[in-house]
């Protein structure tokens, strides 16, 4: 039995449907691609049936080639997130109008892999971030999460009532709030004791 050898497979898309696909199929066809995919669908939307198709039928060897890296994705997560998904197949990509962004050489790795480390870098800078604010907004006071449904005063009110042998769905119905929202406070007020 012989080894399956990889094979050029082309991806074609448009944002619109009345946008023509002439020119990248011509451009795909010299390349050698021997399937091509077409879509006319916005790249912004990852969930594209041909693209998920193409991504689906990859095989270890396989070259992905677009005309131009826009085509294949709109954002570099995206961009980025679909390169992991080829590599993850055992296949390559190239894009013809943009020569450095072609892993079937070394040089197109190394940059491929230049702009993965780089867009870890800014997950790691926004988490830290991200982290560093809350944190600050903390320290002011602010509250994260769903608002409170009854404030101290009524929290207070609520276990006066309990201990005073008042049905649960009595008292929500008082506080127009679930009966969970009670039996919480009332959780909460046990725990306290």
């Amino acid at each position: 039995m012989t080894a399956r050898c990889g094979v050029k497979i082309g991806y074609a898309r448009v944002s619109t449907q009345d946008q023509n696909l002439d020119l990248q199929l011509k451009a795909l066809k010299k390349a050698d691609c021997r399937k091509i995919f077409r879509e006319k669908m916005s790249g912004f939307n990852r969930q594209r049936p041909e693209f998920q198709r193409m991504l689906d039928q990859l095989r270890p060897g396989d070259t992905v080639v677009v005309w131009k890296l826009d085509r294949l994705a709109r954002s570099t997560r995206d961009l980025l997130n679909t390169m992991e998904t080829i590599n993850d197949a055992g296949a390559k990509f190239q894009s013809l109008s943009e020569p450095w962004a072609n892993t079937t050489t070394h040089v197109g790795k190394m940059i491929m892999t230049v702009f993965a480390g780089i867009a870890e870098f800014e997950r790691d800078l926004i988490r830290e971030r991200t982290s560093a604010g809350r944190e600050a907004a903390k320290q002011r006071g602010v509250q994260f999460g769903r608002p409170r449904k009854l404030n101290p005063d009524q929290v207070e009110l609520v276990g006066q009532l309990l201990a005073g042998g008042k049905a649960v769905r009595e008292i929500a119905r008082t506080f127009n709030v679930h009966e969970a929202t009670i039996y919480r406070v009332a959780a909460t007020l046990e725990g306290r004791v």
